[in-house]
């Protein structure tokens, strides 16, 4: 069939209704978006904007007549980075519909879409909490790795102590204010079971511990939790984030990747995108093509804290 005589829907590649679905996709159990927010890119390789102590620093701005106007730039530009093609194809039976004769309606086709993007961002939830995760990414002053009676799940822990320790080690180092927590599961359960932090809400509330209890008690915008967990080939759980909590100082509303932060997600501009539907014979089913490109990058390289075993 030429192009000339498809119609509109035959001519799209992209399907702009399920792209938009793509796109407000949100899970409560994928939480690295908070340290890694996405800023779009057009090109899917270049250099990573990163920020030192200059984009905090303060500059002379007196200038003298017929004297050059002071010039700051950007960061500075640092390690490559190359986006990562994420893509998978979820099929709808035509035995899920009713009328197996056309194509499923927007309830089904979002269904597949939605699910589709469950795997993507679990496997982009992965790869953020490798980077964050990683100790060698820190240098001594931004990392700890609790032992003993330090832990948070000992009773002489200190996990507020242990936070603004590492608050202070962001803004020493940035000038920022540390204003994120993402904590691991099993590390939200030695926070909110903590000797020295039930002693702070036993005259205040009964209620258990909550992530915003404990974001007011630590003085940042927000506390997050990542419960997620992922299977290897032989079927084994393991948690995401593992036995961690990160401290970082990230926009909560990034305008740009020239914004100073812990992270970004760098993404395709227009992705993730779903493709037009198509029929397959073989599985008598339609099939919807979830893909996205992206990277996940640390930019602020001072801008976070690891603490290690906490629990």
């Amino acid at each position: 069939m030429s192009t000339a005589n498809m119609n509109t829907g035959q001519v799209r590649v992209v399907d702009p209704v399920l792209s938009t679905v793509a796109h407000g996709y949100v899970s409560p159990d994928f939480v690295g978006g908070i340290l890694f927010p996405f800023v779009d890119v057009d090109i899917s390789g270049g250099k990573v904007l990163t920020f030192g102590k200059e984009a905090f620093q303060q500059y002379s701005l007196r200038r003298a007549p017929g004297a050059d106007t002071p010039r700051v730039s950007f960061g500075y530009q640092g390690a490559p980075y190359s986006l990562v093609q994420d893509a998978i194809e979820v099929p709808v039976p035509r035995e899920h519909q009713r009328d197996a004769s056309v194509m499923p309606g927007i309830d089904l086709g979002t269904r597949a879409v939605n699910f589709g993007m469950r795997i993507v961002m679990q496997a982009l939830e992965v790869d953020r909490a490798a980077i964050a995760l990683n100790a060698a990414n820190y240098d001594n002053d931004h990392k700890v790795a609790l032992t003993s009676g330090d832990k948070w799940s000992a009773e002489t822990g200190t996990p507020s102590a242990d936070i603004d320790t590492a608050k202070e080690a962001v803004r020493a180092s940035t000038g920022m204010i540390a204003n994120t927590v993402l904590l691991s599961a099993v590390a939200f359960n030695a926070a909110r079971n903590n000797a020295n932090v039930l002693e702070r809400f036993k005259y205040t509330s009964s209620d258990s511990v909550t992530a915003d209890m404990l974001a007011k008690l630590w003085d940042v915008e927000r506390v997050v939790v990542g419960r997620a967990i992922s299977a290897d080939d032989a079927g084994a759980f393991s948690d995401i984030w593992g036995n961690n909590a990160v401290v970082a100082y990230v926009p909560a509303s990034p305008a740009g990747m020239e914004q100073p932060s812990y992270g970004y997600t760098y993404r395709m501009r227009g992705h993730p995108a779903v493709e037009q539907a198509y029929w397959d014979q073989r599985s008598k089913s339609w099939i919807y093509g979830v893909t996205m490109e992206r990277a996940p990058v640390l930019t602020g390289m001072a801008a976070g804290y690891l603490i290690q075993n906490p629990n």
